[in-house]
């Protein structure tokens, strides 16, 4: 079972801007004072660099766009509603914010199949919605693939019953804990694990200072120095630069990448830089205007694609 995957599906915004429903509990998201139209010209940019980027390093990217009939400002972050996995299962996830429900499109699954991707099954998670229990796939967990580890920050987006369940499902070992950040003096929820938390084949960079909690922080640890991971650890200031916020993936020859936004990088010391390229490469790409008023970063960016291909 592999950590990472050559295939990643990104959705090219049209209706972008800073999402009113998903600003009440992801503080990192800030009004840029632009109109929409402009914010959204910039996004598609940034977009649009991005892609070309990772391209050019041999990854394969399934770009398919947001259509203009529903109002979806967060369609560019589609690893929150939905995850492939390599038996051919496919697992469909129920979302905090009403106008992202509207981002589950039967074509993207089509657009895919098209591609020779087998779907074999499908888990819908959606009707936990109408009991106000959510559960933002790989937003809300982090999967170590190869160990079968899940890792959960409990949150308004994170049910804790919901994610043991999908752990039981798919047949992995949850490691629960809560991840705080520091607004107004006051320490409250992260919104999404994958703002604190990336784990990759060799490494993990975590916000160890996010868990408040000194034994959850422990058994966070431990699972992750048990599975062989080198801890790389990040300041609660550089995880607001969404220096957690990253993924690993595969280039030309299997080659192994490690992307993340242009501030990700630039918020790295040196000595952090060095210790990430000790395992891979990186990528970076400039998502100012996506960061900004999306607060979410390059990772929320990529479902990656680890469906089996028809022969």
């Amino acid at each position: 079972m592999s950590q990472t995957t050559n295939s990643i599906l990104m959705i090219r915004p049209i209706n972008f801007r800073m999402n009113e429903q998903t600003a009440v509990n992801n503080y990192f998201q800030e009004d840029l004072s632009l109109r929409d139209s402009l914010i959204n010209l910039k996004a598609q940019k940034e977009f649009d660099d991005y892609v070309d980027k990772l391209r050019k390093f041999g990854v394969e990217v399934i770009v398919v766009s947001d259509n203009q009939e529903n109002d979806t400002p967060d369609s560019v972050f589609p690893n929150n509603w939905v995850s492939f996995h390599n038996d051919g299962t496919m697992a469909i996830y129920p979302m905090f914010a009403e106008n992202r429900r509207l981002e589950r499109r039967e074509d993207i699954i089509l657009e895919l199949e098209k591609e020779g991707f087998l779907i074999e099954n499908i888990v819908d998670y959606t009707s936990a919605e109408d009991q106000n229990i959510f559960l933002e796939g790989t937003g809300s967990m982090i999967l170590d693939r190869q160990n079968k580890i899940a890792y959960c920050a409990i949150s308004p987006r994170a049910d804790e019953e919901l994610f043991i369940e999908f752990c039981e499902d798919f047949e992995y070992t949850p490691v629960i804990f809560t991840a705080n950040q520091t607004v107004d003096n006051s320490r409250e929820a992260i919104y999404h694990t994958n703002v604190m938390m990336c784990i990759a084949e060799t490494f993990s960079v975590i916000c160890l200072s996010c868990i408040d909690d000194k034994k959850e922080r422990k058994n966070v640890i431990s699972h992750l120095k048990k599975s062989g991971k080198e801890i790389i650890d990040i300041t609660e200031k550089q995880m607001h630069q969404f220096a957690g916020n990253m993924l690993q993936v595969k280039g030309k020859n299997n080659e192994l990448f490690l992307v993340m936004s242009q501030a990700a990088y630039n918020s790295l010391t040196k000595e952090q830089i060095k210790k990430i390229e000790k395992h891979c490469n990186i990528i970076s790409s400039s998502l100012e205007t996506i960061e900004t008023c999306g607060g979410g970063s390059a990772r929320c960016m990529m479902a990656e694609v680890f469906l089996p291909k028809n022969k």
